[in-house]
Formats: C-alpha cells, structure tokens, sequence
C-alpha cells in the first residue's frame, strides 16, 4: 500500500493542489495550484525585507517590481504612517539584507502620502532610514519617480544636512560623493543647505566648489587630508600609510594605487567599517594582509565573530553568507581576480552568520523542517545577491534551528522526498554545496506533514521553507496539517517561511496555529520561536 492510500485508508482524500479547497478563500498561484493570498502588510513586510531584485522563476523582476510597488501604494493610500513606521522599524532594526526597499518605499511615502504622511516620510523617515550620504543620494534618485521638488522635499534634504554635526557631514561627503547619478553638488543646487557657522560655510564650499578648507576649520581635518593623499599618490608606501593611520582617512577618499599595498589596508584596519570589512576578505587576502598564521587575520577574526559589533554595524547574516560563499570560491562573480582562502576566515565567517541572528533561546519543540528545492526555488535571488538563490538561502536558514533546538528533523520535498539531513557540526559551506546539487522537480508543499504522519513522528511545529508556488499533490499543505493533528492527536503548528516577495503563503491565515513570516529576515528565528512558545 502506497504512503497516501495507508494516511487516507477509510477516509475521504483531500483537495487537489489544482483546486481551491471548497471552503476557503484561496487564490491561484503562478504555478497552477491554489493557495491562500498575504494580506497587504504582509507583502509590504517581504517587500521591504526580500526586495524584488532578480525576480522569481515565474516572474521577472520587472513583474515582481511592479507588483510589490503597486501593493505598496495601495498601503500608503490606506495608511501611509503605518508605512513610514514599519520602514523605520525594519531599517533601524537591520532586519532587512540591503536598504533599497526602504528607501524606494520612504520615496514612495514622500510622493503618494497624504500631508501628514508625506511630513513625516520627508522628517524623522528621511533622518532615520537614510543614515548615510549613500542612503541620501539613493533617496533622491528614487523620488524623481514620485513628485516634484516642491518645498517639503526641499526641506526635507536642507534638515538631513543642516542636522549632522560637521565633522560627521563631513566624513559622509568625502565617502559618499556620488551614488545613482546624484553628488551632493546636486542635492544643495537643489536643496539650498544654509550655513550657519564658519566650520559649515567652509564644508558647504569643498561639497559645491571644491574648495580645501584651511588649517583653521578644525573639524575639517579630513578634506586637508583629502587632498594630500590626491597630491601624494605616487609617495612611498610608507608615507600613505602613516596619512591614512593619522588621518582616519576612509578606503573611498583613498587612490586606488594605494589599495594595493597590505600596509596600507593595514593602516585602515582600526577604523574600517565592519561592512567594509566583510566586503573586501577577499582583497585583504589578495594583497598578502591575511595569512593562516598573521597577527592582522586574528584581529580580523575577532572582529567579525563580535555579536555585539555585528549587530551595532548592522551586519545582516546574508551579507555574511554572499561573503563566505564568495570567499571560498576563490574568486569573484564578476573580474578576473584570485586569491587563496584562509581557512580560519572560511570559519570565522561560519560562525558570524549564526551570529548575526537575533539571539534565540531553545523551545524544546519537536520540530521537523521542511526545505522546498523545487525547480522554482533554484531561480532569482535573495534581495539580488549572485548565487543565493531561495533555496540556498533556505536551507542555510535551517542550519540555524539545527544549531539552537535539541528535537530537530531535516527534510527537503519537491513533488517527492528528497533525502537531506543536517548536522548539527555541519558547516554553512557544506550545507550550501549540498543544496546547489539537488536536482530540479515540481512542488507539493504537503509533504512534510505527509511524511511526519506516514513515520508517526511526533511534531511540535513544522517549519517550511518554500515560495508557496505549489501545485503536484492530492492534498493542499493546510489540509495536510489539520489531518496530521487529528491523526497523531498533536496540537501542531506550521510556520511558513516565505522565500520570495511574491504575494503567496500555505498557511491558513484563520487558522492561529499557522504563521506567515519573512525568508531571511535576522529576527525570523526569534519570531518563530515566540509563535512556538505561544508569544
């Protein structure tokens, strides 16, 4: 006897994924089968933590785009400082892999919101959410889409200058001096910053004019560095790297002759932002700064194992897991660029990506994964970074419940099992090479309670990993579960885990024991947990 006639001996069978079952509301997805639709701010939510760069297997990203912006719209119609608060909160709280989609939604904010709304955007929004000079420019490229440079949004950018202390402004000029077509040149032609002190006239004219500001501009210290090392970019290596060392000077300000030699990059060490730091190992390497034994790797290394130090840096684990993956290759997606890893930075960055989680504490749950690596889930990727695709980024999300539960199963499913056990000692970069080896099939995302029932595994919570683009079973995943908990006599939940910005879920959303939560978003290990405890 078969796995579904032994679950549906004496009873009637479930609904065909290629129906929609009688008695809810679901909606069709792009793959055929029928599913339940994410309320609004549901999708604003995904929006903002997946973006829609690269698209999915069913829709290009222009498609996705265009989808997500008009769902977006229709929020901020519906309540636009609902929309700027969860902007806010998703940027300042790093849960989000890039800012783009919080910028281009803020924008939207400041376009389509009524008066309030559009006050509050181009305010504490724009002072918020675009913490830097890049953030800053990005906004003013997004917002020619929205509306005019009408006296609100002027007011806006003229406080987001008028409201940094000089030497910050400073600094965020010098290292962000163009982005998206836009220079602060432009932004104060448009803007009309005021100056209302010497320090910031002074400032005001090397961003407008190029003017090197004098020895008596104090705060100003670094544009007169600016401009030694430009006037000093055949000087030995010594003298570059005693100015970078006494001036603090960022990698942006630097020539890019300098950037080739170790001394240097190990005078930018102690002030090198975190980000900066895990975007270029592979240069450090290159240039012979990193080596198995090197005083610099140990300070490297303890530097982006630092939880504390990646949360205040915001430091998202999939920068982390682009970076290790890219790291291990040896070279870069684009360049003809080599180098040889170091092992202790392979680790390093193993261990910071489970870091870089919101820290969670065990539930003791019985708890099965279920990783979707259907065909669908090999396509497009993760907020647009090269070869994390959703289902690589899945199951490197499942690595991080096999590390903190005690009671954890792995399984991955298509439109059959697919054999796919994670240990607990398993390293990131094993996981992501299992996964990218797995063979393409359809979807049936009722599998993994199917399985748990046929095995009469006991489960707490399931957790599934998928982009609801299911469609190959006789029974949809929620009927699946409802069958799983009246067979087993099991109060189970089911978390779904949305890998995509597309506008779909499995879950049941009248039902309070399933839940819709954000692929790769930092906080979804804590959030899961919570819902698993009854938070």
């Amino acid at each position: 006897m078969n796995l579904l006639a032994r679950i549906f001996h004496g009873r009637t069978a479930g609904t065909l994924q290629t129906q929609p079952q009688p008695d809810r509301a679901q909606v069709r997805n792009e793959a055929g089968g029928y599913v339940y639709a994410l309320d609004r701010w549901a999708r604003v939510d995904r929006f903002l933590i997946l973006g829609s760069e690269g698209g999915t297997y069913y829709a290009t990203e222009t498609q996705l785009t265009k989808e997500n912006a008009v769902n977006l719209v229709d929020a901020i119609r519906e309540d636009g400082q609902r929309v700027v608060a969860r902007v806010i909160a998703l940027s300042e709280s790093a849960r989000a892999p890039k800012v783009q989609p919080a910028i281009f939604a803020l924008a939207a904010c400041a376009g389509f919101g009524d008066e309030e709304t559009r006050r509050y955007a181009l305010g504490e929004g724009l002072r918020r959410v675009c913490r830097t000079g890049s953030h800053l420019l990005t906004f003013c490229s997004y917002i020619e889409q929205f509306r005019g440079w009408g006296r609100g949004l002027r007011k806006g950018l003229r406080g987001w200058y008028e409201g940094k202390p000089v030497r910050d402004l400073a600094y965020q000029a010098l290292k962000y001096q163009n982005r998206e077509g836009f220079t602060h040149r432009d932004v104060f032609r448009l803007a009309h910053p005021l100056a209302t002190d010497t320090e910031r006239a002074a400032l005001y004219a090397w961003i407008v004019k190029g003017d090197v500001p004098g020895d008596e501009h104090e705060s100003l210290a670094l544009l007169r560095a600016h401009a030694i090392a430009k006037a000093s970019e055949d000087a030995d290596v010594a003298t570059c790297a005693e100015l970078v060392r006494a001036s603090g000077l960022p990698r942006e300000a630097l020539p890019s002759a300098w950037l080739k030699e170790p001394r240097v990059w190990e005078a930018l060490l102690p002030t090198l932002p975190m980000t900066a730091l895990i975007r270029n190992l592979a240069t450090l390497t290159r240039v012979g700064l990193l080596t198995p034994k090197g005083e610099a790797t140990a300070r490297v290394l303890a530097r982006i194992t630092d939880r504390t130090a990646l949360r205040k840096a915001r430091i998202h684990p999939i920068a982390l897991l682009a970076a290790l993956t890219t790291y291990k290759a040896g070279r870069g997606a684009r360049g003809s660029a080599t180098w040889t890893p170091v092992p202790a930075v392979v680790d390093a960055l193993d261990a910071a990506f489970g870091l870089a989680f919101e820290n969670v504490e065990p539930t003791g749950a019985r708890t099965l994964i279920g990783l979707d690596v259907s065909g669908s889930m090999s396509s497009g990727t993760i907020a647009g970074i090269p070869g994390i695709t959703p289902r690589v980024g899945a199951a490197a999300m499942a690595l991080t419940h096999v590390r903190t539960e005690s009671d954890v199963q792995v399984m991955a499913f298509a439109d059959r099992f697919v054999p796919f056990a994670i240990g607990k000692t398993e390293s990131l970069d094993s996981v992501v090479k299992r996964t990218d080896a797995l063979p393409f099939m359809g979807t049936d995302c009722s599998l993994p309670m199917l399985y748990a029932l046929e095995k009469r595994l006991p489960v707490d919570l399931f957790v599934v990993y998928t982009d609801s683009e299911t469609w190959a079973g006789t029974m949809h995943a929620d009927e699946a579960l409802r069958l799983y908990r009246e067979r087993m006599g099991i109060a189970a939940k089911l978390v779904v885990v949305g890998m995509t910005s597309n506008g779909f879920t499995i879950a049941d959303p009248n039902d309070g024991g399933m839940l819709d939560v954000v692929g790769f978003d930092a906080a979804a290990p804590a959030l899961i947990a919570d819902f698993t405890r009854g938070a």
